[in-house]
């Protein structure tokens, strides 16, 4: 239940839905049910105090020999009438004999002419839990403008709900005596109620699903474009439409998304215009070179001049790293790093590539395959040879090339990745490169979304590549690539870039 609450936007639109009705049944339950029992209650006393009057202008027209009949035939299921004739009880007394003639049976009752008596109603049973609230109660003397007949009535409550009693005297000097009483209403938590709040809450719970999809398509979309950007991948436009907060939202990632292709192109534009500026005093210092007579001048002259135009042209290739014009692709990503493997085992160079699972990754295959050889020909350069392994962790794809050379010291390990930083002080490029290998191969790492971090083994350097993983890309274990098969993707790929590694 937790990870739903955490996981689903709809889940929370859910549980805040229902959790208001509910609150808003409990107000309105609060609020109107006693001005509901109170409305009953008085609907009641004035049906009474009606029927009584009328009752006693009909008893009073009457002979008295009939009056027994005319009392049993005004009899119904929740009032009784009687006549008594040694003035009227104390109000307690009154009250026992009250509840106890409502909870006699109807008397039969026999008709001129009809041989078939009454039905004989149900008997009403006292509640003593709703009466014992009315014990103190007394008679109270009707007010004129609330009784309709001159002679004087008393007025008394059986309980605290529909249980009433009114004592009118007649105009021979007897009681007309009546006892009215309801079973209790019913609860609030009724069939009709619950069968009404549960479908309320089904038809709520039904908008909000809406509702919160309504809200978290665009949010997912805009999740999906801005890992992509962020893998360096093109991503269409997001549609600008919805609510002003979403619409807004899909505006700002589209416009960041437009400055960050114009930052790019502006900076490679502007760095590709310098490298070729660069080469026409380049090529006129070059050729003013050949013309110094000093053989061991001109030579260094010559590779000074080599040494720049080498690290102009590694300049422009890290800055076009940044502009990330290959498309990205779906591959095997176990297969293309083995091929890279056997290409340079087949030039001479020791090294083995080990791994028990195929991947499934999307990704810029030359970027990617650029990034891992600059790191494996490290290994083979500084510790003699590079032993490659894979694993997929939870989160992450990891890519591990290991050598058994002497390491980096600590406070090295982020300082390697600076452009043109090199451990060692020689610029040869026979022990090594103009110090843009490892910057090169971070940059297009976390182009993907990852990183490379350094680690000293028992035995030479661990350079790890973490990718992050990619859902609905499983292990390919279905539909496997062969390592001939990517070398001829990768044959297919920008030749220049299987050569290069600054």
């Amino acid at each position: 239940m937790t990870s739903l609450w955490t996981r689903s936007l709809a889940a929370r639109f859910i549980c805040f839905t229902l959790l208001s009705l509910v609150l808003s049944q409990a107000i309105v339950f609060f609020i109107s049910w006693d001005e509901h029992g109170q409305s009953i209650r008085k609907a009641a006393k004035g049906e009474i105090l009606s029927r009584c009057a009328s009752l006693a202008r009909v008893l009073e027209a009457t002979p008295q020999s009939l009056q027994t009949d005319i009392l049993n035939a005004s009899n119904t299921s929740s009032a009784r009438y009687w006549i008594s004739t040694n003035g009227l009880k104390d109000a307690s007394e009154w009250r026992e004999e009250a509840w106890e003639r409502l909870a006699q049976p109807l008397p039969r009752v026999s008709f001129p002419g009809h041989n078939v008596p009454a039905e004989v109603r149900p008997d009403f049973t006292r509640n003593t839990a709703e009466s014992s609230g009315a014990t103190s109660s007394q008679w109270v003397d009707l007010k004129p403008e609330a009784w309709p007949l001159s002679r004087p009535a008393k007025f008394l409550y059986l309980d605290d709900t529909t249980g009433m009693g009114l004592a009118v005297q007649l105009a021979n000097g007897t009681w007309l005596n009546t006892a009215f009483a309801k079973p209790a209403q019913d609860g609030f938590w009724t069939s009709k109620s619950t069968l009404a709040l549960g479908l309320s809450a089904l038809s709520l719970s039904i908008i909000a699903v809406f509702a919160a999809r309504g809200i978290a398509q665009p949010l997912r979309r805009l999740a999906v474009a801005a890992e992509a950007l962020g893998r360096g991948q093109e991503v269409v436009p997001l549609p600008e439409t919805g609510p002003d907060d979403i619409r807004r939202t899909a505006e700002a990632f589209n416009r960041m998304q437009a400055r960050l292709h114009r930052f790019v192109d502006d900076r490679t534009k502007m760095l590709a215009a310098i490298g070729h500026d660069l080469r026409t005093p380049l090529t006129s210092l070059r050729l003013r070179a050949e013309f110094v007579r000093d053989e061991e001048v001109r030579e260094k002259m010559l590779s000074t001049i080599a040494e720049i135009q080498t690290m102009t042209e590694a300049t422009l290739a890290f800055a076009r790293e940044d502009a990330t014009a290959e498309n990205t692709r779906t591959l095997d990503l176990s297969a293309l790093v083995e091929s890279l493997c056997d290409d340079l085992a087949e030039l001479g160079h020791d090294v083995s590539f080990s791994n028990g699972q195929k991947f499934g990754y999307s990704c810029r295959p030359d970027a990617l395959r650029r990034a891992c050889r600059n790191l494996i020909e490290n290994a083979i350069r500084y510790g003699e040879r590079a032993r490659v392994t894979m694993e997929r962790g939870a989160d992450n794809i990891e890519i591990i090339v290991s050598d058994d050379g002497p390491g980096i010291p600590d406070s090295a390990r982020e300082q390697v990745f600076a452009p043109f930083f090199r451990i060692e002080n020689s610029r040869n490029r026979e022990t090594g490169g103009v110090g843009l290998g490892l910057s090169i191969a971070r940059t297009i790492v976390r182009h993907h979304g990852g990183d490379i971090v350094l680690t000293n083994g028992p035995k030479g350097l661990h350079a790890v590549i973490s990718l992050p993983a990619q859902e609905g890309a499983p292990p390919l274990d279905s539909r496997p690539i062969t390592a001939a098969a990517a070398k001829d993707v990768i044959n297919d790929l920008e030749p220049a870039s299987r050569g290069m590694s600054v």
